[in-house]
């Protein structure tokens, strides 16, 4: 029946109309009965937030409903904020605390430790915020028929079709990145037939203006200062006012009818179509944030001329010519990288049944490619160069107090929002992060300065897009478990160095990352004092959001030396070491890291044969806590792994299975590239499986773990996009790992993988792989050299080149400077150490050039 009603509505459609756009819509209606691996479709409107689909350009997002009678699109745009720029002083003469505190810390008082550690506090930060609703009212009788919606990843557009008095209607809705609008094309299967009133609301104080007959303008100001959502102690969590002039963002929207063939009129209340076959409505908006060190009010940009300049230049263009820019833009991104699995029976359900029969043990491979490139999709949606990084919801929110003020939580989420980036060939989307750490470390200078008395940079654990890097907590009400959490400098600058090591960009680590790298180095190294033995360690130190029980029963979360601390700055020194020696600069700041990385208080296993987390082998509050902070070290650190620490290795796993595989949805996927990192292909498919439980629960319940919702979207619960990329991250590493000194290829894959194909990923070196496998073994392998070296390849199958490949069997430390392998006190082996079976070669490889090897059998 679906096959036949969508037949004809297509064929319908090619004869009626002879627009353009029209052989577009042919090519973007997906069939219900034919199998899609690239459209999330459904059989109904979504009933909330949580069932709608996410669309955006970085800049600009829409959550789009589907809903017939009245269609909710709810707006964002990325640059708008409460508050200004951050106060760099905010609890003057607080260093004042830290030699009491480390005094404390040393007699083993942790209960004075922490009080005193409270007082070292700063402000929240601010929130991200929503732009407003646009309602489309639609009038008609009867129930809607033959309803049919979807997310179509191929060209990043929403469909929404359904009948009505016999009218089949259809709206699409993208967003452009080129033209900076969002594009929703409204249309009616009977000529005339379309009447409805576009309607705008925001939740911030607002004005409203018709322009002529067509258009709309909506103007306000973002909160000067909004509470974090946990905040209650406050009777006005949201303040609009600022009688300094600086804080609170204006922002200006407009809507316009681009085109339609029916009448038009407008005024506050909204703009209406009658009579119409067809209407395309065009939005933008624009905000006067003008950096983050710029008051919004009084030094902001003219959002007046920006939103007026945005919509002026794809008002000139024709909607035909706005979307093929649109998908030309977009799928020069999304085309990029392909993974595809062997499908004995394609599963033909809409999104929500198809992950109810998935969650109850069915089958379902391409699910598990679709939500790979779900991930890669929401990246391109939601971070692109020049504009902010990606927050803790990526870029959609409804809300004025959103869950943790969807800001850029530091101590995992933040990170893991880009761990995919450069590994599913999307290295350009990681600038907005990278550009973000330069603002960090000019307010997180200060930081140091006025809290510690020491040199560099570094964040704590929540910032936004003012660049805070204080510890927060509202100067003393905040619980020092995860406010005063003080080296997310150190985490920050693995993302620079990363970026060069897949790149090759010399320039860019010279001028910009080494500098920042350093500097975060340079905070560690006056961060960290001598314990009695001599050993360096972090005084005082937590392990973020968790408490442990010390021998006399008492619950605290303050200490010395976590062991994710010590693996952070052990992770930045190495990282600095090994930058200096590539731009052959700063020998004796080298010689100075290398004498301090030796003393570092050393990783410990404890009496269960695991990674201690604490100083001491103190037991947890919680055993199975949804941090797993001190295995940072295997993922995404490298001090750890199972080719060159297998002592150390064997003891996360053991701490991995006295956690537990439950937890929230970041923390699953956390725990998905933490198993790959461990060459343990089933246990990570068994989380990612797990990961795309089928959730409808809204709210924050720890205790029923997360899973993911009806639009894919991750459930903490509530949503977090860190989830999403953290199991695209997860999938990645299950395909190829390139830290280990080697390129690792399909080092994960599980038993349920037997057969399939990934193409475009990244490799650090600057290597692009195309891999094909069948029955788990290597058919064919395409390496494609940016940067030229020897590129070093482990195998579990024999290999030969293809007549132009020359092929030879790995001998003595990989000479490529890109691969070199940090000095690390407790490697015991050489990651080119075959075993099991393994293979391990090498290809000689020139810039440009492309290398294909085939199995050997």
């Amino acid at each position: 029946m679906h096959f036949l009603l969508l037949y004809s509505l297509k064929l319908w459609w090619f004869l009626s109309r002879k627009t353009a756009w029209i052989g577009l819509l042919w090519l973007i209606i997906p069939p219900v009965v034919a199998q899609n691996p690239s459209a999330i479709w459904y059989r109904q409107p979504a009933r909330n937030w949580n069932e709608a689909l996410p669309v955006g350009n970085g800049r600009l997002g829409a959550m789009v409903f589907g809903r017939p009678a009245e269609e909710l699109i709810q707006l964002n745009e990325s640059s708008l904020w409460s508050g200004g720029p951050v106060n760099r002083n905010p609890n003057p003469g607080v260093a004042t605390y830290l030699p009491q505190i480390r005094e404390a810390l040393f007699r083993e008082d942790y209960a004075a430790a922490a009080k005193l550690t409270q007082h070292m506090q700063g402000l929240y930060t601010e929130a991200y915020q929503p732009l407003g609703d646009l309602l489309l009212k639609q009038s008609f009788t009867g129930q809607p028929a033959d309803y049919y919606r979807d997310l179509n990843l191929k060209n990043a557009t929403s469909t929404t079709r359904f009948r009505a008095d016999g009218v089949m209607y259809t709206r699409e809705i993208f967003v452009s990145a080129p033209d900076q609008v969002v594009v929703v094309r409204l249309t009616a299967g009977k000529k005339g037939m379309l009447n409805l009133t576009a309607s705008v609301r925001s939740p911030h104080p607002v004005t409203k203006s018709a322009v002529g007959r067509d258009a709309l303008i909506i103007r306000g100001k973002a909160p000067a200062h909004a509470d974090p959502n946990y905040v209650n102690y406050n009777p006005k969590p949201v303040i609009y006012g600022d009688s300094t002039g600086c804080k609170g963002m204006r922002f200006d929207w407009r809507v316009n009818v681009r085109s339609t063939d029916g009448t038009v009129s407008a005024d506050t209340a909204g703009i209406r179509i009658q009579n119409a076959t067809e209407a395309v409505l065009l939005l933008t908006a624009a905000t006067s944030f003008n950096g983050f060190d710029k008051c919004p009010d009084s030094e902001g940009r003219d959002e007046k001329q920006l939103a007026e300049t945005y919509l002026k230049k794809a008002l000139s263009k024709s909607v035909d010519a706005i979307r093929q820019a649109h998908m030309a833009d977009y799928q020069r991104y999304f085309n990029r990288a392909s993974f595809t699995l062997a499908t004995a029976a394609p599963v033909n359900l809409p999104m929500d049944e198809r992950l109810k029969r998935y969650a109850e043990g069915g089958a379902d491979p391409e699910l598990e490619t679709l939500y790979f490139q779900f991930g890669r999709y929401l990246l391109i949606s939601s971070s692109r160069p020049g504009g902010p990084p990606a927050n803790l919801q990526g870029l959609w929110n409804p809300m004025v107090r959103p869950p943790w003020s969807s800001n850029y939580t530091t101590n995992i989420n933040a990170e893991m929002n880009y761990w995919p980036a450069e590994m599913v060939n999307l290295s350009e989307l990681h600038t907005p992060l990278l550009d973000w750490i330069g603002y960090m470390a000019v307010t997180g200078r200060e930081t140091t300065k006025n809290f510690y008395n020491a040199r560099g940079w570094t964040v704590h654990h929540n910032s936004d897009i003012w660049g805070a890097s204080n510890p927060v907590g509202d100067k003393g009400k905040g619980s020092p478990s995860w406010a005063n959490w003080a080296v997310g400098g150190a985490w920050l600058s693995q993302h620079l160095y990363d970026h060069y090591l897949f790149t090759g960009d010399k320039n860019y680590l010279q001028k910009y990352a080494y500098p920042l790298m350093k500097d975060a180095a340079l905070f560690c190294l006056d961060w960290l004092v001598e314990d009695p033995q001599g050993r360096l360690v972090t005084a005082p130190s937590t392990s973020p959001e968790n408490v442990f029980i010390t021998e006399k029963g008492l619950k605290q979360s303050v200490s010395i030396a976590t062991t994710m601390d010590m693996g952070l700055i052990w992770d930045v020194f190495s990282n600095v070491i090994q930058a200096s020696s590539q731009l052959d600069v700063d020998a004796e700041f080298r010689k100075e890291l290398s004498d301090k990385k030796r003393k570092l208080f050393p990783l410990q296993i404890g009496k269960n044969g695991n990674l201690q987390e604490w100083y001491k082998d103190w037991q947890d509050e919680d055993p199975q806590h949804r941090h797993v902070s001190h295995l940072y070290a295997l993922h995404p650190g490298r001090e750890i792994s199972p080719l060159t620490t297998p002592q150390f290795a064997d003891a996360a796993r053991k701490t991995l299975a006295i956690r537990g595989d439950g937890g929230t949805g970041w923390s699953k996927s956390w725990k998905i590239n933490f198993w790959a990192r461990l060459h343990d292909g089933n246990h990570a498919y068994k989380l990612l499986r797990e990961l795309l439980k089928l959730t409808g629960v809204e709210g924050t319940d720890y205790a029923k773990g997360g899973g993911t919702y009806p639009n894919l979207f991750c459930a903490h619960p509530p949503f977090q996009i860190d989830g999403n990329f953290g199991g695209t991250s997860g999938i990645g590493e299950m395909l190829v790992q390139s830290h280990d000194g080697l390129l690792n290829l399909l080092p994960a894959r599980p038993d349920a993988w037997a057969t399939g194909e990934v193409k475009g990923m990244k490799a650090r070196g600057g290597y692009e792989l195309d891999m094909s496998w069948k029955a788990g073994k290597l058919t064919r392998v395409t390496i494609r050299s940016a940067l030229g070296g020897n590129c070093r390849l482990r195998v579990t199958n024999a290999l030969r080149g293809d007549g132009k490949t020359r092929l030879q069997i790995a001998k003595g430390t990989n000479p490529n400077s890109f691969f070199q392998q940090p000095e690390n006190r407790y490697q015991t082996t050489k990651p080119e150490t075959p075993a099991n079976g393994v293979y391990i070669y090498d290809v000689a490889t020139e810039p440009g050039k492309a290398y294909v090897l085939l199995g050997a059998n």
